[in-house]
C-alpha cells in the first residue's frame, strides 16, 4: 500500500531564497525598511501635529518592510508564509494608500512611502511587491517527495 502524501507537510524549496534574484530583493527590502523606518520615526519625532495620518502610514510602512525583510531573509516554510502575508499587506498598502493619496491630497498633506504609488521614491514601493510575489511563488514550498 502507498503511503497518503497528501497528508505530509510542504517543505522548504530546494533552491534556497536567499541567493541571486533573492539576495537582491532582501537587500532592496531592507533598505526600504531602513528608509522607512528613519523617515517615519523623523517624521514621528518631530512633526507629529502636521499629519498624523500620513506619518502613522509611513511607520506602518516600515513595519511591513522590516518584517519582509527578515521573513525573506530565513528559510523555511513559516518564513515564506510570514513574507507573502508582509508583501500582500504591502501591495494592499501601496495600491490603497497611492489610490487615497491622489484622490484625496488634501488627507495627505506630507508624503509617505507609499503616497501616490511610491512616486518619491521612483515608485520602486508600487513595482517591489509584485516582484516580491512572483519570486516567493517561483521559490514556493514543495510537498515532500515520497
Amino acid at each position: 500500500m502507498t503511503p497518503d502524501t497528501s497528508a505530509q507537510k510542504p517543505e522548504h524549496s530546494p533552491r534556497t531564497r536567499s541567493t541571486g534574484l533573492g539576495r537582491i530583493l532582501v537587500a532592496v527590502y531592507g533598505v526600504f525598511a531602513i528608509s522607512a523606518t528613519a523617515r517615519a520615526g523623523y517624521q514621528i519625532a518631530t512633526k507629529f501635529s502636521d499629519a498624523p495620518l500620513a506619518y502613522l502610514l509611513s511607520a506602518v510602512a516600515a513595519v511591513v518592510y522590516i518584517v519582509a525583510t527578515v521573513a525573506m531573509a530565513r528559510r523555511g516554510v513559516t518564513s515564506w508564509y510570514v513574507t507573502l502575508g508582509a508583501i500582500l499587506v504591502e501591495l494592499i498598502g501601496i495600491l490603497a494608500v497611492g489610490a487615497a493619496s491622489v484622490v484625496d491630497s488634501a488627507a495627505f498633506p506630507h508624503d509617505t512611502v507609499w503616497s501616490g504609488f511610491g512616486r518619491g521614491y521612483g515608485y520602486v514601493p508600487l513595482i517591489l511587491p509584485f516582484l516580491g510575489l512572483a519570486w516567493l511563488f517561483y521559490n514556493r514550498p514543495r510537498r515532500a517527495q515520497a
